[in-house]
């Protein structure tokens, strides 16, 4: 589990096109410290398994499921990331409960700069549209993020400087993919509902 506290921006050191996968070789000394094969690591959102580990750089293998379903299919040598450990079992949740299992992917529609912060404006596939509410949580790019506003088609964040300067998102340009994973609770939530009335039919 983790919680879109981003920990550093990491970099794509290699791409390998494996067919019906990929393997990616990624720079991030922080979260590096100390990896070993088999841990978890999230970048922009996706939950990974460190395959190896060199210095400041560890390896993954993608699928072709997380290549369609994510943003991951458009790195390239030299893209910068979001790098996320797992969050220690009795450490504080500085943000929401994110599993790294991205529900799709949005695109930056516009950005308006105001004096000390940005908000942007993304584009909400249909089928998610009923999870994301105002001030409500949602991952974009592994950052946890508070809906500003969430309307027809699309939804509003605000960025203060800190996650400007320390993530991918505040590079990101109009037209630009990102992974969003709406808030898990509301889908249990859902289940349980819909579970409930069928059993009542």
């Amino acid at each position: 589990m983790f919680t879109g506290i981003v920990e550093e921006l990491g970099e794509v050191t290699a791409v390998e096109n494996l067919g019906d996968a990929s393997r990616f070789r990624l720079r991030g000394p922080v979260v590096t410290e100390g990896a070993q094969h088999g841990d978890s690591i999230a970048v922009n959102g996706v939950c990974l398994t460190v395959v190896d580990r060199e210095g400041d750089e560890f390896t993954a293998d993608v699928m072709a499921e997380t290549l369609n379903r994510s943003s991951l299919g458009t790195l390239e040598v030299g893209s910068r990331v979001n790098l996320e450990r797992p969050t220690a079992v009795g450490a504080r949740l500085g943000g929401h409960i994110v599993q790294g299992h991205v529900d799709g992917t949005g695109e930056v529609l516009e950005r308006e700069r105001s004096e000390h912060w940005e908000t942007v404006r993304i584009s909400l596939p249909a089928n998610l549209a009923r999870y994301v509410v105002e001030k409500g949580s949602i991952t974009v790019d592994g950052i946890s993020l508070t809906v500003v506003e969430a309307g027809p088609g699309h939804f509003t964040v605000s960025l203060i400087p800190t996650t400007l300067a320390l993530t991918t998102l505040g590079r990101k340009q109009s037209g630009a993919l990102v992974n969003l994973e709406v808030d898990v609770i509301a889908k249990y939530v859902e289940r349980l509902l819909t579970a409930g009335q069928e059993a009542g039919e």
